[in-house]
């Protein structure tokens, strides 16, 4: 295995010889102008001339990957980076398990294929768009840098599915990778692909439960296409999980972050009633309930990310070898899972039960079920805050069947701790179980821009450490005046 150097001769940095594929290296060169004027356009508003404590990527191999350094945003250079090939790869799971992989775009499942990384290439500007506005009311420099480098690397993201589209898909590619920079988050007409990459990102709580839920699906989509049989597939979303890994821990810090500086206010304070609400917030902190309330939305928007339960489609993509399970190398069973059953969640008689269904047509449930104990390990991180403060609180991942509008239990009510209840009951709890638009107002007024090097807006705990290990007062974001 060699790790291959980055090429930077080129107006798109990379480390797949695009110097000698002319005709790939034209089509990027010619999409390259409109990617610009999508990133100077949706990108971070107001923000595109400041320089930006920026990491980029140089070099795929894991000992030293990326470099740090100011830089203006639109002047970002977004490559197209496969993690090394491994040779004699044999495709890992399906019909076609043992067989070498596929280094060109086996014809009987070009379209499948087609779509899969279509879809996952359209969550990458869709999540920029939403977190356009962001900059504007950042709590500091610290966490304005993050969101950029979140954004930064989104469309570095972006880039690296329109190379696959460019190279293996021809007309359709093209085509495809147009289309990509004309659908728009939560635009009536042309909408993004996927549900909760239409929702608002209204403020840096939203951001932050965004980037700790929704990308944490980001992470367990590109760990199944990671296990592809299609080995540009495979080779470009490993690659891609080392800078996914960032985006979940601003999500995470930031929420933890969050907490803290609540329940020390609330110790300060003498505060002992987490219910308590308004003396809560009259301390500039946002409550336990309310951020509780923020969870259960992010959490059953992204379990929606995940289809049904039960699909024939996922089933497809497994059996051709295009798409497998999270870490299928360390499932311990046949990978072809013609015989196997697996437990799926259903609505049986007005009840939700467990069911076994073909672990083939599970495959989403199964991926899903993973999902959830990697978010409840997170949980229980942001739980050990509270406790050391002294809180009497814990968060808890809300019932599976709470709040969906898509697979098993888009058609009925349920609660968080899984009763299923009539739509007047639902009416008349939903705002404690889903922040209001009272509460959105609450946490809007907070959301005052802090923009001195070192300082803090009063909702949010100072980070341990500095990115790249910098000081506490290190000037993230130089803006322009």
């Amino acid at each position: 295995m060699t790790i291959q150097s980055v090429d930077y001769s080129t107006k798109i940095p990379n480390n797949v010889n695009l110097a000698e594929d002319r005709a790939v290296l034209r089509a990027l060169e010619s999409w390259h102008p409109g990617y610009i004027e999508w990133w100077k356009t949706m990108g971070p508003e107001g923000f595109q001339d400041a320089l930006v404590y920026l990491r980029t990527a140089v070099s795929v191999d894991p000992k030293g990957w990326a470099k740090f350094d100011y830089v203006k945003m639109p002047d970002y250079r977004w490559g197209i980076l496969l993690a090394p090939g491994e040779d004699g790869r044999k495709i890992p799971f399906g019909r076609h398990l043992g067989e070498p992989a596929w280094q060109e775009v086996p014809g009987e499942y070009r379209a499948m294929l087609r779509r899969l990384i279509t879809i996952q290439g359209d969550t990458e500007p869709a999540s920029v768009e939403q977190q356009r506005h962001l900059g504007k009311t950042a709590p500091s420099l610290y966490d304005m840098r993050n969101v950029f480098q979140v954004n930064v690397e989104e469309g570095r993201h972006l880039w690296a599915m329109v190379y696959l589209l460019q190279k293996y898909f021809g007309r359709d590619g093209r085509e495809e990778a147009a289309e990509l920079l004309q659908r728009r988050s939560g635009d009536a007409d042309k909408p993004r692909m996927l549900g909760a990459f239409n929702e608002a990102t209204p403020d840096w709580l939203s951001f932050h439960m965004f980037t700790f839920f929704t990308d944490r699906d980001g992470k367990m989509q590109l760990e199944s296409l990671a296990q592809s049989g299609f080995d540009p597939l495979s080779r470009t979303c490993r690659f891609m999980l080392t800078e996914e890994a960032h985006h979940m821990f601003v999500g995470e810090t930031g929420i933890g972050r969050t907490l803290q500086r609540t329940c020390e206010a609330m110790k300060a304070a003498g505060i002992e009633d987490v219910e308590d609400i308004e003396r809560v917030r009259a301390l500039g902190v946002i409550d336990l309930p309310t951020m509780k309330k923020k969870l259960n939305l992010h959490y059953s928007l992204s379990l929606d990310l995940f289809g049904s339960e039960v699909s024939t489609n996922a089933a497809n993509a497994f059996n051709a070898g295009l798409k497998g399970r999270f870490q299928e190398s360390k499932i311990q069973d046949d990978h072809k899972l013609e015989n196997a059953t697996y437990p799926v969640l259903k609505l049986v008689d007005g009840a939700i039960k467990r069911v076994d269904e073909p672990a083939l047509t599970a495959i989403n449930m199964r991926l899903r079920d993973d999902y959830t104990a990697d978010c409840q390990r997170g949980l229980d991180r942001w739980n050990k805050i509270i406790e050391r403060t002294g809180v009497a609180y814990k968060f808890e991942l809300p019932n599976v069947a709470f709040h969906r509008h898509i697979g098993e239990f888009k058609d009925v009510l349920v609660t968080p701790d899984g009763r299923i209840i009539d739509e007047a009951g639902w009416n008349r709890e939903k705002d404690k179980w889903l922040p209001s638009s009272d509460d959105g107002e609450f946490i809007k007024s907070l959301m005052t821009p802090v923009t001195e090097p070192g300082k803090f807006a009063s909702w949010i705990a100072p980070p341990r450490v500095g990115i790249d290990n910098k000081p506490g007062d290190f000037e993230y974001v130089k803006i322009a005046a």
